[in-house]
């Protein structure tokens, strides 16, 4: 079966009485290109990949040339209907139904690719959920290798920004803490069924063996990176007393330690200064 001959999908949903859901931000890939390249960007025959939200399988059916297994989890158990058609030749795919954000991912990796060298993520995600999935991956640490992820062309360039440049926000300082990123190509808008408004990006998250930076709690530097951007046009230290409750004292004498002046604002601080910060308060 042809998944990304629009005719096809569009007779095949019409035979389910299937509809498209916007809740769940359903916007099915119909350009033959992009997953081929998603796959052999992320897989080999020995990687177990995690893919989430695999849709009518359009991507999983790639994942499933290039892998040595993969295990999809989708939340639209309608899809029910319609995956054991299209997914029908592929012998090394199982279906998780399922909300990723709450199940054990941990324990599906090591009960699923106990055989496998290595275990990726890969997916094409719902734009209203890309940063919440993301950072749930990363911080989870989960044993996984990298993720490879089609997202929003704005977050894109967000979440691989420079930290410290006017396109960083938390979530970019988050990645760079726990990977090495890379946007590796663009899709247009015309690759997807209904076209949405936005063009996207296949992007790249390596996981790092070590963060890239050492701080000696974590949660409090997680909690520091969010104050910061939460309101970007005031200074840091106005913005993370009101956020964190921490003395504006305590943050100038903290600030001043790194060499940094008292007016400075979040958003123009580098990771190793953040994490200098964190220790410091």
């Amino acid at each position: 079966m042809n998944l990304s001959d629009i005719n096809t999908i569009r007779s095949l949903l019409s035979s389910k009485g299937f509809s498209f859901k916007k809740s769940l931000g359903q916007n099915f890939l119909i350009d033959s290109t992009v997953c081929p390249a998603m796959a052999e960007s992320c897989c080999d025959e020995n990687t177990g990949v995690l893919e989430i939200g695999p849709g009518i399988g359009v991507l999983t059916a790639e994942l499933s040339k290039c892998a040595k297994k993969v295990v999809a989890i989708e939340l639209d158990e309608r899809l029910k209907q319609l995956l054991p058609i299209t997914l029908a030749d592929c012998k090394n795919v199982e279906i998780i139904y399922g909300d990723a954000m709450k199940l054990d991912l941990k324990r599906i990796i090591s009960e699923h690719f106990g055989d496998c060298q290595r275990v990726c993520v890969c997916a094409n995600l719902p734009y209203y959920i890309t940063s919440p999935i993301i950072m749930m991956l990363l911080e989870s640490r989960l044993p996984i290798d990298s993720i490879t992820v089609m997202v929003q062309q704005e977050a894109a360039e967000r979440l691989c920004a420079e930290v410290g440049s006017r396109d960083a926000g938390a979530v970019t300082v988050a990645v760079t803490f726990y990977a090495e990123k890379e946007i590796l190509f663009h899709v247009g808008r015309e690759s997807f069924m209904p076209a949405p408004n936005v063009d996207s990006a296949v992007i790249q998250l390596k996981i790092r063996k070590e963060p890239a930076v050492k701080v000696k709690d974590e949660k409090k530097f997680r909690l520091l990176t969010k104050s910061c951007f939460a309101q970007r046009r005031k200074t840091l230290v106005n913005t993370v007393s009101n956020t964190m409750g921490v003395s504006k004292e305590t943050l100038r004498e903290a600030l001043n330690k790194i060499g940094l002046s008292d007016t400075v604002r979040g958003e123009q601080l580098t990771i190793e200064q953040l994490a200098e910060l964190s220790d410091n308060i």
